[in-house]
C-alpha cells in the first residue's frame, strides 16, 4: 500500500493544530469534568459535532467510505485513512459522547476524580502517591501534560478493571482477504495495586511488588490448543516482567526471553505483546517521550458492542474479499493529543519509534502506528471500546454496565497482511467474559494454571 508518510504527517498535524487553535478550548476539560461529568462546555460546538465540523457535509448516521472521506480527512490517522481510500474500508458516524462516566468503568473514573493531584514519580521513575506508597487507583495524571504522564497511566491499567477475562476470537488474513489462521483464546489481566473493586482495598498483601499479572492462552485449532503464556510485571517499570510459556508439543513450562517483544505468539499473526494496549512493555523500556500534536480525531470509542449477537460477535466488510475489517462505528473526539515513543532498551526493535493518539476525555489510546527503522509506516494498531449497553440490553459490571474494549485491528501496512480480534462472550469449553472475578487469579495466573489449561 502506498503510504505518502511524509507529506501526509505534515499535512495531518497542521490541519489538527489549526482545527484546536481555530476553535479554542473553551474551559480546562478536568474542570468541567469534575463539576458534572460532561464535557459540553470544555469544546465549542465544531469539536462536539461532525455536522458542525464539517459544514453539514458528514452527519451522525453517515458513512464514510472512499466517496466522501475527503471531507474528513484530516480526521484519520494516516494508515486507517489509506485504507478508506484504498481497501474499502468503512465506518459509520455517531454523536460524540459527552457523558464522561461512558468513556471508562465507573469506579475507574470515580477513583481518577478522587485521587486527582496526589500521584508523583519516585526517583526510580514510578508512579507514586504522595506519600510515596504504590498508586491507588484511577489515572494518576488526568491533567496530563507530557507524553510520558499519559504512557505512564495507561500503563498501570491497561483495562482499568480490577481483574478481567476477555474470550476472544481472532483472524489473520493475507494480502487477498483469505483467513489463513482462526484463533479462539482467552486474555486475562490482575491487578495487585490501586484495587478499586476488589478486597483487599487498594493493594493484595504481599504482592504490592507487582503491577499486573497478564496471560494469553489458545484454545482453538487443535494445533494450538494449550499455547499459553503468563507475563508477571513487576510495579518498577525499569524492569522487563518475567515471561513464561507451556508449549503443548514440549510439554512443561519454559521461561522465555522477555525482551523479544516484537514476534507474534502464534503462527500468522501481526499482532505482538508489545502492541498490547499501545503499552505493552514497562513505561522505561521506552524512552524520549513527547507530545507531537493534538486536535480531533475520529475513532471507536462507544457504540462497539453488538449487543443483536448472542456471542457479541461483529460483521465485516472491505478488502478483496470483503472481509479485512470490522463493521465499526466512530465518532468525532474533540481533543487528541499525540505522542510519540522510541524503544530505548530493545537493540534489534524492527520500530524506531510509535506514534499513539490518546482521547483526551479518558486518557485511553485510540490509534496508534509504528514506524520502521527506515522511518517508514510499519504497523497500524486501531480498536474501538464501548459500554455494553444498547437500549434495554445490558451486560453488567457489578452495579454498572461494563465498559471495555469491542474489537482490535492489528495491520502491517508493508505486507498488507490484517489481525483481526473481538471480545466475544463465551469460547470453547466454558471460556466466558467476566470481570472482578477473583477466581481469574488461580485459574489463569498462575504457572500451575498454565499446566493445567495446556492439558485440559
Amino acid at each position: 500500500m502506498a503510504i505518502r508518510t511524509r507529506m501526509h504527517r505534515r499535512h495531518f498535524l497542521a490541519n489538527t493544530a489549526r482545527a484546536v487553535a481555530g476553535a479554542g478550548v473553551l474551559m480546562p476539560l478536568w474542570k468541567v469534568i469534575a463539576a458534572d461529568g460532561d464535557i459540553t462546555r470544555a469544546y465549542p460546538d465544531e469539536l462536539l459535532s461532525i455536522e458542525a465540523y464539517t459544514k453539514g457535509r458528514i452527519k451522525p448516521g453517515d458513512t464514510i467510505d472512499a466517496s466522501n472521506v475527503e471531507h474528513v480527512a484530516d480526521l484519520f490517522e494516516p494508515v486507517a485513512l489509506e485504507q478508506i481510500r484504498e481497501m474499502g474500508r468503512r465506518v459509520r458516524i455517531a454523536p460524540t459522547t459527552t457523558d464522561i462516566m461512558r468513556l471508562s468503568p465507573w469506579e475507574y473514573m470515580e477513583a481518577t476524580l478522587r485521587n486527582r493531584g496526589r500521584a508523583r514519580f519516585n526517583d526510580k521513575g514510578n508512579v507514586v502517591t504522595d506519600d510515596g506508597s504504590p498508586w491507588i487507583g484511577g489515572h494518576p495524571f488526568p491533567d496530563a501534560r507530557t507524553a510520558l504522564e499519559l504512557f505512564a497511566g495507561l500503563t498501570l491499567s491497561w483495562g482499568r478493571h480490577d481483574a478481567s477475562l476477555y474470550a476472544i476470537k481472532q483472524f489473520s488474513l493475507s494480502p487477498e482477504g483469505d483467513v489463513q489462521y482462526s484463533y479462539e483464546a482467552g486474555w486475562a489481566e490482575l491487578a495487585p495495586v490501586g484495587r478499586l473493586v476488589l478486597d483487599p482495598k487498594p493493594y493484595w498483601p504481599g504482592h504490592e511488588d507487582y503491577l499486573r499479572y497478564q496471560s494469553v492462552f489458545f484454545l482453538s485449532p487443535e494445533s494450538e490448543r494449550g499455547t499459553s503464556f503468563l507475563n508477571l510485571w513487576y510495579y518498577d517499570q525499569n524492569e522487563f516482567p518475567e515471561l513464561y510459556g507451556y508449549l503443548p508439543h514440549f510439554r512443561r513450562i519454559r521461561q522465555f526471553p522477555t525482551n523479544q517483544r516484537f514476534e507474534p505468539l502464534v503462527p500468522g499473526s501481526t499482532l505482538y505483546l508489545s502492541d498490547a494496549w499501545a503499552a505493552g512493555d514497562p513505561l522505561h523500556t521506552w524512552g524520549n517521550y513527547r507530545v507531537v500534536g493534538r486536535g480531533p480525531l475520529l475513532a471507536g470509542v462507544s457504540n462497539g458492542w453488538n449487543a443483536e449477537h448472542p456471542n457479541w460477535e461483529h460483521g465485516t466488510h472491505g478488502g478483496p474479499q470483503g472481509n479485512t475489517f470490522w463493521d465499526t462505528t466512530v465518532e468525532l473526539v474533540p481533543e487528541a493529543i499525540i505522542c510519540e515513543a522510541e524503544p530505548v532498551a530493545f537493540s534489534r526493535a524492527p520500530v524506531s519509534k510509535k506514534r499513539v493518539w490518546f482521547d483526551t476525555r479518558n486518557m485511553m489510546p485510540i490509534a496508534m502506528v509504528s514506524y520502521d527503522r527506515d522511518g517508514k509506516v510499519f504497523r497500524s494498531f486501531d480498536g474501538c471500546y464501548s459500554l455494553y449497553e444498547s437500549g434495554d440490553k445490558r451486560f453488567m459490571d457489578g452495579d454498572h454496565p461494563y465498559w471495555s474494549w469491542t474489537h482490535v485491528h492489528a495491520f502491517d501496512a508493508q505486507t498488507r497482511r490484517m489481525t483481526r480480534l473481538e471480545q466475544v462472550r463465551q469460547g470453547p469449553g466454558g471460556l466466558a467474559t467476566s470481570v472482578n472475578d477473583e477466581r481469574i487469579y488461580e485459574r489463569y495466573l498462575t504457572r500451575n494454571s498454565l499446566m493445567r489449561l495446556g492439558r485440559a
